[in-house]
């Protein structure tokens, strides 16, 4: 392959938007996203192509979807009164989650992938306030500001970074949990992270299509390395494990569905990825 068909990070939406789709054209669909087809376009689905066989159902990103509609309709019940969708890429919780409409929900994600976004959902309303924040979150400065703009008043704000951590560095994680915890309001955030043995997993099969948005950040320690930032776990949920339960794994990768999950915080050589909930100690 001379050219990957992945230029750079925000390619990596039109891929996780073709499993949205395929998932939603199921009878026994986990979610349903109308508007992944048209997001995910011709160059998702090349992406999606090049994928090993074992994940090439998509399975790992499913679940990690559906995982994450779980925890945000949790924290709403709670009375979370701000979702910030950092990076969201082709994310459409806004417009296919019953939600109330009095929710705030914040997007922040670089000019151009919004622009594309605004405009293959122009006249499609939201179902709760979405604002759109047009910021590069590499860029420390921006991103402290982004998030002051995007909590605003909010009481009780919860932060998504799905598919966020995994392309930046152990510095520039640390670096945005600190700006979170800078934000009082801040009381939830959700992420998912894999261990370096699955990352490594795919950088051998993926490397030459991910070239362009290297995955780089996989703690040993897992969840540990929040906790030594100041954040709780709230929750952690095996990616492979829900996606067992759904009955969306590959038969090949079953059994090992039957081995109790890897110590979130001592990952060894295990191939694990998880969605985690983590909360600020004093709002426990």
């Amino acid at each position: 392959m001379n050219e990957s068909p992945v230029s750079n990070v925000s390619d990596t939406a039109r891929w996780v938007a073709v499993y949205r789709a395929w998932e939603t054209a199921r009878t026994d669909a986990l979610f349903r996203d109308p508007f992944a087809q048209r997001l995910a376009g011709a160059h998702g689905r090349s992406i999606a192509a090049l994928v090993p066989s074992a994940a090439r159902n998509g399975w790992p990103l499913i679940a990690r979807t559906r995982l994450i509609d779980d925890l945000c309709r949790q924290a709403i019940a709670r009375g979370c009164d701000c979702i910030v969708n950092l990076a969201a890429g082709f994310d459409t919780r806004p417009y296919r989650l019953e939600l109330p409409a009095q929710l705030d929900w914040v997007e922040a994600d670089l000019p151009d992938l919004i622009a594309e976004k605004e405009q293959a959902l122009e006249g499609v309303p939201p179902r709760c306030r979405l604002r759109r924040l047009r910021v590069d979150l590499a860029d420390g400065k921006a991103r402290a500001g982004a998030l002051r703009e995007a909590v605003g008043p909010a009481r009780s704000a919860l932060v998504i970074t799905e598919g966020l951590l995994v392309y930046l560095d152990a510095t520039g994680v640390s670096e945005l949990a600190a700006d979170l915890a800078a934000q009082a309001a801040i009381g939830g955030w959700i992420l998912d992270i894999a261990s370096p043995a699955l990352i490594g997993m795919m950088q051998r099969s993926m490397g030459a299509v991910l070239r362009n948005a290297p995955m780089r950040f996989a703690p040993p320690e897992g969840v540990g390395f929040f906790e030594s930032r100041g954040w709780s776990v709230e929750s952690v949920a095996s990616v492979l494990h829900a996606a067992a339960r759904w009955r969306r794994l590959p038969w090949p990768l079953r059994p090992f569905a039957l081995l109790p999950p890897a110590n979130p915080r001592r990952l060894g050589r295990a191939p694990w990825s998880a969605v985690v909930h983590l909360t600020r100690p004093q709002l426990h």
